[in-house]
Protein backbone atom coordinates (compact mmCIF):
# COMPACT_ATOMS: atom_id res chain seq x y z
CA UNK A 1 0.00 0.00 0.00
CA UNK A 2 2.61 2.07 1.21
CA UNK A 3 4.74 1.65 -2.58
CA UNK A 4 1.42 2.41 -4.62
CA UNK A 5 1.12 6.23 -2.93
CA UNK A 6 4.58 6.13 -3.28
CA UNK A 7 4.31 6.19 -6.66
CA UNK A 8 1.58 8.57 -6.83
CA UNK A 9 3.27 11.37 -5.25
CA UNK A 10 3.44 13.62 -8.25
CA UNK A 11 -0.39 13.61 -6.74
CA UNK A 12 -1.15 16.35 -4.77
CA UNK A 13 -1.81 14.30 -1.22
CA UNK A 14 -4.99 15.37 -0.53
CA UNK A 15 -6.25 13.82 -3.87
CA UNK A 16 -4.36 10.57 -3.02
CA UNK A 17 -6.12 10.07 0.59
CA UNK A 18 -9.91 11.26 -0.51
CA UNK A 19 -8.81 8.93 -3.61
CA UNK A 20 -7.65 5.93 -1.22
CA UNK A 21 -10.77 6.16 0.86
CA UNK A 22 -13.09 6.18 -2.16
CA UNK A 23 -11.30 3.43 -3.05
CA UNK A 24 -12.01 1.95 0.24
CA UNK A 25 -15.59 2.32 -0.01
CA UNK A 26 -16.28 0.80 -2.99
CA UNK A 27 -14.50 -2.34 -1.90
CA UNK A 28 -16.70 -2.25 0.68
CA UNK A 29 -19.77 -1.60 -0.74
CA UNK A 30 -18.64 -4.63 -3.24
CA UNK A 31 -18.48 -6.80 -0.54
CA UNK A 32 -21.79 -5.61 1.36
CA UNK A 33 -23.92 -8.38 -0.65
CA UNK A 34 -21.32 -11.25 -0.52
CA UNK A 35 -21.49 -10.46 3.54
CA UNK A 36 -25.14 -10.15 4.05
CA UNK A 37 -25.49 -13.76 1.99
CA UNK A 38 -22.83 -15.11 4.42
CA UNK A 39 -24.96 -14.24 7.64
CA UNK A 40 -28.16 -15.11 6.50
CA UNK A 41 -26.35 -18.56 5.53
CA UNK A 42 -25.12 -19.20 8.81
CA UNK A 43 -28.36 -18.28 10.45
CA UNK A 44 -30.79 -21.23 10.79
CA UNK A 45 -33.94 -21.33 8.40
CA UNK A 46 -36.48 -20.88 11.89
CA UNK A 47 -34.48 -17.74 13.61
CA UNK A 48 -36.77 -15.51 11.50
CA UNK A 49 -35.92 -12.66 14.09
CA UNK A 50 -32.25 -13.14 12.29
CA UNK A 51 -33.37 -13.20 8.90
CA UNK A 52 -36.02 -9.90 9.33
CA UNK A 53 -33.80 -8.36 11.01
CA UNK A 54 -30.80 -8.58 8.20
CA UNK A 55 -33.79 -7.30 5.81
CA UNK A 56 -34.38 -4.21 7.59
CA UNK A 57 -31.02 -3.25 8.38
CA UNK A 58 -28.90 -3.82 4.65
CA UNK A 59 -28.36 0.25 4.69
CA UNK A 60 -27.60 0.64 8.27
CA UNK A 61 -24.64 -2.42 7.80
CA UNK A 62 -23.57 -1.14 4.51
CA UNK A 63 -22.80 2.24 6.44
CA UNK A 64 -20.92 0.22 8.68
CA UNK A 65 -19.30 -1.80 6.64
CA UNK A 66 -17.81 1.67 4.61
CA UNK A 67 -16.92 2.68 7.84
CA UNK A 68 -14.36 0.25 9.09
CA UNK A 69 -13.19 -0.01 5.35
CA UNK A 70 -12.09 4.09 5.84
CA UNK A 71 -11.14 3.21 8.96
CA UNK A 72 -8.18 0.73 8.03
CA UNK A 73 -7.25 2.70 5.20
CA UNK A 74 -7.17 6.12 6.74
CA UNK A 75 -3.39 4.95 8.30
CA UNK A 76 -2.34 4.96 4.80
CA UNK A 77 -3.64 8.22 3.35
CA UNK A 78 -1.34 11.35 2.92
CA UNK A 79 -3.03 13.43 5.76
CA UNK A 80 -1.73 15.78 8.92
CA UNK A 81 -2.25 13.56 11.99
CA UNK A 82 -4.96 16.66 12.65
CA UNK A 83 -7.48 15.60 9.27
CA UNK A 84 -6.71 12.18 10.14
CA UNK A 85 -7.42 12.60 13.45
CA UNK A 86 -11.05 14.05 12.59
CA UNK A 87 -12.10 12.02 10.36
CA UNK A 88 -11.12 9.18 12.83
CA UNK A 89 -13.90 11.08 15.43
CA UNK A 90 -16.00 11.18 12.26
CA UNK A 91 -15.99 7.65 11.76
CA UNK A 92 -16.21 6.21 15.46
CA UNK A 93 -19.27 8.85 15.91
CA UNK A 94 -20.75 7.85 12.97
CA UNK A 95 -20.72 3.87 14.02
CA UNK A 96 -22.19 4.71 17.39
CA UNK A 97 -24.90 5.93 15.68
CA UNK A 98 -25.10 2.93 13.20
CA UNK A 99 -25.50 0.86 16.47
CA UNK A 100 -27.98 3.08 17.72
CA UNK A 101 -30.10 3.30 14.28
CA UNK A 102 -29.92 -0.55 13.94
CA UNK A 103 -30.71 -1.04 17.61
CA UNK A 104 -34.03 0.83 17.24
CA UNK A 105 -34.75 -1.61 13.81
CA UNK A 106 -34.27 -4.45 15.64
CA UNK A 107 -36.84 -2.90 18.76
CA UNK A 108 -39.19 -2.03 15.89
CA UNK A 109 -39.21 -5.42 14.59
CA UNK A 110 -39.40 -7.48 17.99
CA UNK A 111 -42.77 -5.23 18.70
CA UNK A 112 -43.96 -6.27 15.72
CA UNK A 113 -43.11 -10.31 16.00
CA UNK A 114 -44.37 -9.91 19.12
CA UNK A 115 -47.80 -7.98 18.56
CA UNK A 116 -48.40 -10.67 15.06
CA UNK A 117 -49.96 -13.23 17.51
CA UNK A 118 -52.52 -10.67 18.84
CA UNK A 119 -55.51 -9.75 16.75
CA UNK A 120 -57.68 -6.38 17.57
CA UNK A 121 -60.17 -6.90 14.99
CA UNK A 122 -62.21 -9.25 17.18
CA UNK A 123 -64.97 -8.59 19.29
CA UNK A 124 -62.95 -10.55 22.49
CA UNK A 125 -59.64 -8.06 22.01
CA UNK A 126 -59.00 -7.64 25.50
CA UNK A 127 -55.62 -9.12 25.90
CA UNK A 128 -54.78 -7.99 21.98
CA UNK A 129 -55.56 -4.46 23.33
CA UNK A 130 -53.45 -4.92 26.21
CA UNK A 131 -50.39 -5.97 25.10
CA UNK A 132 -50.43 -3.62 21.59
CA UNK A 133 -50.63 -0.71 24.67
CA UNK A 134 -47.83 -1.79 26.44
CA UNK A 135 -45.48 -2.75 23.57
CA UNK A 136 -46.18 0.69 22.07
CA UNK A 137 -45.68 2.63 25.46
CA UNK A 138 -42.69 0.90 26.16
CA UNK A 139 -41.15 0.38 22.66
CA UNK A 140 -41.42 4.63 22.76
CA UNK A 141 -39.92 4.95 25.56
CA UNK A 142 -36.79 2.27 24.54
CA UNK A 143 -36.54 4.36 21.69
CA UNK A 144 -36.12 7.63 23.32
CA UNK A 145 -33.69 6.36 25.61
CA UNK A 146 -31.51 4.98 22.81
CA UNK A 147 -31.55 8.34 21.11
CA UNK A 148 -30.30 9.87 24.14
CA UNK A 149 -27.79 7.09 25.20
CA UNK A 150 -26.41 7.20 21.44
CA UNK A 151 -26.32 10.64 21.09
CA UNK A 152 -24.54 11.29 24.25
CA UNK A 153 -21.99 8.57 23.24
CA UNK A 154 -21.46 10.06 19.88
CA UNK A 155 -20.90 13.64 21.76
CA UNK A 156 -18.01 12.69 24.04
CA UNK A 157 -16.03 11.41 20.80
CA UNK A 158 -15.30 14.99 20.06
CA UNK A 159 -13.75 17.03 22.82
CA UNK A 160 -15.13 20.32 22.10
CA UNK A 161 -19.05 19.28 22.54
CA UNK A 162 -17.86 16.11 25.01
CA UNK A 163 -19.60 18.15 28.36
CA UNK A 164 -22.80 17.70 26.48
CA UNK A 165 -22.51 14.08 26.15
CA UNK A 166 -21.94 13.67 29.93
CA UNK A 167 -24.61 15.90 30.51
CA UNK A 168 -26.93 13.87 28.95
CA UNK A 169 -25.99 10.93 30.27
CA UNK A 170 -25.63 12.14 34.07
CA UNK A 171 -27.39 15.38 34.19
CA UNK A 172 -24.49 17.00 36.14
CA UNK A 173 -23.30 20.60 35.55
CA UNK A 174 -25.37 23.80 34.55
CA UNK A 175 -25.95 22.22 31.27
CA UNK A 176 -27.46 19.25 32.70
CA UNK A 177 -29.23 21.31 35.28
CA UNK A 178 -30.96 23.70 32.22
CA UNK A 179 -31.47 20.46 30.16
CA UNK A 180 -33.48 18.84 32.98
CA UNK A 181 -35.41 22.14 33.75
CA UNK A 182 -36.40 22.11 30.42
CA UNK A 183 -37.41 18.80 29.51
CA UNK A 184 -38.98 18.63 33.07
CA UNK A 185 -42.55 18.16 30.91
CA UNK A 186 -41.36 15.57 28.77
CA UNK A 187 -39.39 13.83 31.19
CA UNK A 188 -42.56 13.48 33.31
CA UNK A 189 -44.73 12.78 30.68
CA UNK A 190 -42.69 9.90 29.89
CA UNK A 191 -42.92 8.40 33.58
CA UNK A 192 -46.58 8.67 32.85
CA UNK A 193 -46.50 6.32 30.04
CA UNK A 194 -44.07 3.91 31.58
CA UNK A 195 -46.97 3.76 34.93
CA UNK A 196 -49.38 3.53 31.74
CA UNK A 197 -47.70 0.26 30.82
CA UNK A 198 -47.59 -1.35 34.06
CA UNK A 199 -50.61 -0.42 35.47
CA UNK A 200 -52.68 0.26 32.21
CA UNK A 201 -55.46 2.08 33.29
CA UNK A 202 -56.24 3.15 30.06
CA UNK A 203 -55.70 0.53 26.18
CA UNK A 204 -55.70 0.90 22.98
CA UNK A 205 -59.98 1.17 21.88
CA UNK A 206 -60.79 1.48 25.54
CA UNK A 207 -64.25 2.81 25.75
CA UNK A 208 -63.74 6.30 28.28
CA UNK A 209 -65.08 9.60 29.19
CA UNK A 210 -62.42 12.10 29.42
CA UNK A 211 -63.66 15.91 30.20
CA UNK A 212 -67.41 14.81 29.56
CA UNK A 213 -66.65 13.20 26.07
CA UNK A 214 -67.38 9.91 24.97
CA UNK A 215 -65.09 8.30 22.48
CA UNK A 216 -62.47 5.73 22.11
CA UNK A 217 -58.42 5.90 23.00
CA UNK A 218 -57.44 5.62 19.44
CA UNK A 219 -53.43 6.54 19.81
CA UNK A 220 -51.05 6.53 23.10
CA UNK A 221 -47.48 8.66 22.05
CA UNK A 222 -44.99 9.13 23.92
CA UNK A 223 -46.58 12.68 25.44
CA UNK A 224 -50.19 12.67 24.92
CA UNK A 225 -53.27 10.29 24.20
CA UNK A 226 -55.25 10.94 21.07
CA UNK A 227 -59.28 10.55 22.13
CA UNK A 228 -61.60 9.79 19.06
CA UNK A 229 -64.75 11.23 20.07
CA UNK A 230 -68.19 10.07 18.98
CA UNK A 231 -68.40 12.64 16.12
CA UNK A 232 -65.18 11.60 14.80
CA UNK A 233 -63.34 14.30 16.94
CA UNK A 234 -59.91 14.04 18.32
CA UNK A 235 -59.27 15.13 22.06
CA UNK A 236 -55.63 15.52 22.46
CA UNK A 237 -54.80 14.29 26.66
CA UNK A 238 -51.55 14.59 28.00
CA UNK A 239 -50.28 11.09 29.71
CA UNK A 240 -50.33 12.87 33.21
CA UNK A 241 -54.25 13.50 32.98
CA UNK A 242 -54.89 9.42 32.86
CA UNK A 243 -52.67 9.29 36.23
CA UNK A 244 -53.81 12.60 38.21
CA UNK A 245 -56.80 13.28 37.01
CA UNK A 246 -60.23 10.71 37.68
CA UNK A 247 -62.26 9.76 33.95
CA UNK A 248 -64.28 6.70 33.22
CA UNK A 249 -63.17 3.82 31.82
CA UNK A 250 -66.26 1.57 30.11
CA UNK A 251 -64.25 -1.32 29.11
CA UNK A 252 -61.27 -1.89 31.80
CA UNK A 253 -62.19 -5.15 32.67
CA UNK A 254 -64.95 -6.54 29.56
CA UNK A 255 -66.50 -4.45 27.41
CA UNK A 256 -69.46 -5.51 28.52
CA UNK A 257 -72.02 -2.19 29.68
CA UNK A 258 -75.53 -1.89 31.10
CA UNK A 259 -77.57 0.68 29.05
CA UNK A 260 -79.65 2.81 30.94
CA UNK A 261 -83.22 4.51 29.94
CA UNK A 262 -84.94 6.64 31.90
CA UNK A 263 -88.66 7.32 31.85
CA UNK A 264 -91.12 9.62 33.85
CA UNK A 265 -95.18 8.63 33.47
CA UNK A 266 -97.95 8.79 34.62
CA UNK A 267 -99.32 7.33 37.53
CA UNK A 268 -101.80 5.67 35.39
CA UNK A 269 -99.58 3.71 33.31
CA UNK A 270 -99.72 -0.09 33.14
CA UNK A 271 -96.44 -1.38 34.49
CA UNK A 272 -97.18 -4.74 34.11
CA UNK A 273 -98.21 -4.45 30.74
CA UNK A 274 -95.09 -1.79 30.08
CA UNK A 275 -92.12 -4.39 31.72
CA UNK A 276 -93.63 -7.19 29.09
CA UNK A 277 -93.60 -5.50 26.77
CA UNK A 278 -89.82 -4.68 27.16
CA UNK A 279 -89.09 -8.36 27.39
CA UNK A 280 -90.34 -8.38 24.42
CA UNK A 281 -88.33 -5.41 22.41
CA UNK A 282 -85.25 -7.14 24.11
CA UNK A 283 -85.70 -10.44 23.17
CA UNK A 284 -86.58 -9.22 19.41
CA UNK A 285 -83.23 -7.28 19.20
CA UNK A 286 -79.65 -8.42 18.13
CA UNK A 287 -78.31 -5.36 19.99
CA UNK A 288 -79.37 -7.16 23.58
CA UNK A 289 -76.85 -9.56 25.13
CA UNK A 290 -79.45 -11.86 27.34
CA UNK A 291 -77.77 -10.78 30.29
CA UNK A 292 -79.77 -8.13 31.97
CA UNK A 293 -83.22 -6.43 31.28
CA UNK A 294 -84.97 -4.90 34.33
CA UNK A 295 -88.06 -2.02 34.81
CA UNK A 296 -88.17 -0.41 38.16
CA UNK A 297 -89.50 2.91 39.50
CA UNK A 298 -86.81 4.73 40.87
CA UNK A 299 -88.21 7.72 42.33
CA UNK A 300 -91.75 9.85 42.23
CA UNK A 301 -92.57 13.30 42.39
CA UNK A 302 -96.21 15.14 42.71
CA UNK A 303 -96.80 14.54 39.23
CA UNK A 304 -95.13 11.52 37.71
CA UNK A 305 -93.04 8.77 38.08
CA UNK A 306 -89.79 7.82 37.44
CA UNK A 307 -89.08 4.52 35.70
CA UNK A 308 -85.50 2.95 35.29
CA UNK A 309 -85.08 0.70 32.15
CA UNK A 310 -82.09 -1.24 32.22
CA UNK A 311 -80.82 -3.15 29.39
CA UNK A 312 -77.17 -5.13 28.48
CA UNK A 313 -75.25 -5.52 25.61
CA UNK A 314 -71.91 -6.72 24.42
CA UNK A 315 -69.71 -3.19 24.06
CA UNK A 316 -70.35 0.82 24.53
CA UNK A 317 -71.54 1.68 21.24
CA UNK A 318 -73.84 -1.68 21.04
CA UNK A 319 -75.69 -0.43 24.16
CA UNK A 320 -75.75 3.22 23.07
CA UNK A 321 -77.99 1.84 19.93
CA UNK A 322 -79.74 -0.38 22.08
CA UNK A 323 -81.06 2.40 24.12
CA UNK A 324 -82.22 4.19 21.54
CA UNK A 325 -83.86 1.18 20.65
CA UNK A 326 -85.69 0.65 23.29
CA UNK A 327 -86.60 4.45 24.63
CA UNK A 328 -87.82 4.92 20.72
CA UNK A 329 -89.82 1.41 20.87
CA UNK A 330 -91.68 1.90 24.72
CA UNK A 331 -92.64 5.61 23.80
CA UNK A 332 -94.44 3.95 20.47
CA UNK A 333 -96.49 1.51 22.49
CA UNK A 334 -97.02 4.13 25.36
CA UNK A 335 -98.77 6.82 22.73
CA UNK A 336 -100.57 3.93 20.68
CA UNK A 337 -101.47 1.41 23.36
CA UNK A 338 -100.96 2.98 26.88
CA UNK A 339 -101.47 6.70 26.46
CA UNK A 340 -103.03 7.84 29.58
CA UNK A 341 -99.57 6.76 30.63
CA UNK A 342 -97.74 9.62 29.37
CA UNK A 343 -97.46 12.57 32.36
CA UNK A 344 -100.06 14.94 32.22
CA UNK A 345 -100.77 17.76 34.03
CA UNK A 346 -104.06 18.12 36.42
CA UNK A 347 -105.39 21.22 38.12
CA UNK A 348 -108.21 21.13 40.27
CA UNK A 349 -110.49 24.42 40.48
CA UNK A 350 -112.24 25.10 43.77
CA UNK A 351 -114.05 28.10 44.64
CA UNK A 352 -115.58 30.02 47.71
CA UNK A 353 -118.88 29.54 48.15
CA UNK A 354 -120.02 33.34 47.55
CA UNK A 355 -118.50 33.22 43.94
CA UNK A 356 -120.17 29.45 43.31
CA UNK A 357 -123.32 31.67 44.31
CA UNK A 358 -122.70 33.99 41.90
CA UNK A 359 -121.63 32.61 38.87
CA UNK A 360 -125.30 29.74 39.41
CA UNK A 361 -127.07 33.29 39.03
CA UNK A 362 -125.14 34.45 36.17
CA UNK A 363 -125.80 31.13 34.82
CA UNK A 364 -129.46 31.14 35.57
CA UNK A 365 -130.10 34.72 34.34
CA UNK A 366 -127.98 34.12 31.04
CA UNK A 367 -130.25 31.16 30.48
CA UNK A 368 -133.58 33.69 30.65
CA UNK A 369 -132.00 36.30 28.46
CA UNK A 370 -130.58 33.91 25.35
CA UNK A 371 -133.78 33.17 24.25
CA UNK A 372 -135.19 36.42 23.91
CA UNK A 373 -132.05 37.81 22.72
CA UNK A 374 -132.49 34.82 20.28
CA UNK A 375 -136.06 36.12 19.35
CA UNK A 376 -134.67 39.87 18.69
CA UNK A 377 -132.18 38.37 16.19
CA UNK A 378 -135.22 36.64 14.20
Amino acid sequence: MNDIIARLNWLPGWVVGIGLLVFAALVAISLHGLVLRAISALLPNEYQFGHRLLAKTKAPIRWALINIAVAISLPFAPFDWSVKAMIGKLLTASFICLVGLVAIKALDLAVALHLRRYRIDVEDNLLARKHLTQANILRRALVFVLVVVTAAIALMTFESVRQYGVSLLAAGGAAGVIVGLAAQPVLSNLFAGLQLAVTQPIRIDDAVIVEGEWGTIEEITATYVVVKVWDWRRLIVPLRYFIEQPFQNWTRENASLIGVVMLYLDYQAPLGRIREKLTEIAQASPLWDKRVINLAVVETTERTMQVRVLVSARNAPTAFDLRCEVREKLIAFLQEEAPEALPRQRNDITLPARQRQTSVLVADKTAETQPEQRWAAE
